[in-house]
Order: C-alpha cells, then sequence, then structure tokens
C-alpha cells in the first residue's frame, strides 16, 4: 500500500516537472543573441478570464511546456505593463486610453488587433512569424508550436500538415 503511494508521488513530481520557464521581453532578446531560438510571446492581461484559462489548462500540460522550453524562448508579455521595451531599435511604450491603456509592443505584435490572449511567434532574427488571438486548447496548439517550431510553416500550408499530424512525430513524453 505504502509503495503505491510513494509510485504515485514520485509519478505526480515527475510529471510536474516540465512548467514553462518564462522570460521577460529583455532576457529572451539576450539569449536570442547567444543562441538562436524562435521566441514565443504570450501576450495576456491581468483582467483575462480566458488568459488565465490557457495558464491553467493548455500551459499546464506537461508536453506542451517541455516542447516550447525546448523550441522556443518563452515569453509572458502584460498588453498592459507600463515599462517600455525595444524591438530593433524600436522603443515601445505604454499609452494611457481610457482606464486601461495598452502597451504599443502588444499593438504592433497583434497587428493593432488588441484581443486577449493572443499567442505571437517570432522567427530567430525576431521578425514577426503570426500571432493567433484566442483560446487554444492543447490539441490544437500542440499542433501550432509544432507547424512554427519546425519550420514547416515555411515549406508546407497548415491545412496539409493538420491533415498529416501525428503527436508522436513531434512529442515524446
Amino acid at each position: 500500500y505504502l509503495s503505491g503511494i510513494v509510485f504515485f508521488l514520485a509519478t505526480v513530481s515527475l510529471q510536474a516537472q516540465n512548467k514553462i520557464k518564462w522570460n521577460t521581453w529583455d532576457e529572451a532578446i539576450e539569449k536570442s543573441k547567444k543562441v538562436k531560438k524562435k521566441i514565443f510571446v504570450d501576450i495576456y492581461t491581468d483582467w483575462c478570464g480566458w488568459c488565465k484559462k490557457l495558464d491553467n489548462t493548455t500551459f499546464a500540460e506537461n508536453y506542451i511546456a517541455k516542447y516550447i522550453n525546448e523550441n522556443y524562448y518563452p515569453v509572458k508579455f502584460n498588453a498592459e505593463m507600463k515599462e517600455s521595451v525595444n524591438l530593433k531599435g524600436t522603443e515601445y511604450k505604454f499609452v494611457n486610453n481610457g482606464r486601461r491603456g495598452y502597451h504599443e509592443l502588444a499593438a504592433y505584435l497583434m497587428q493593432g488587433r488588441l484581443s486577449y490572449p493572443t499567442v505571437v511567434f517570432l522567427d530567430e532574427d525576431l521578425n514577426l512569424i503570426q500571432a493567433i488571438p484566442g483560446f487554444q486548447e492543447s490539441d490544437n496548439f500542440e499542433m501550432i508550436i509544432a507547424y512554427f517550431g519546425t519550420n514547416s510553416n515555411k515549406t508546407t500550408p497548415w491545412s496539409r500538415f493538420i491533415s498529416q499530424y501525428t503527436h508522436q512525430a513531434y512529442f515524446s513524453e
């Protein structure tokens, strides 16, 4: 009986080991200068319920956290933060807009469509690949991160990628 409990606890702790290792914007940029990797940006706000659900479900999946950590520099970016940030020589600032306001970098990355949550993919040279608005279930999200993580977006239309997709081809658990 006790060995079963010990095995269960060991299994739970192993499963919980892969958490997304979030970087600040500046940390991701600095790491990218040393070792080239794509940057994955989760744009959120503190008041966004779907953002919290994304954190507690999809981002909490062990295999998704592991894949993101291995293939991207993940950044959690508050679209309402007040600090200025730089991207490729341009300084982006907070803009007061009514009660809340928004960060210019969030607006730039989301191409003017302020919608939360939005996940954004940047290539190794910090160029925007794509912004994807809305909550993502883990089964769909795993295809998205594999699509960009393997550069399949450069050679394969999304419809063909998902029609041929298998979880085992991209994720080892």
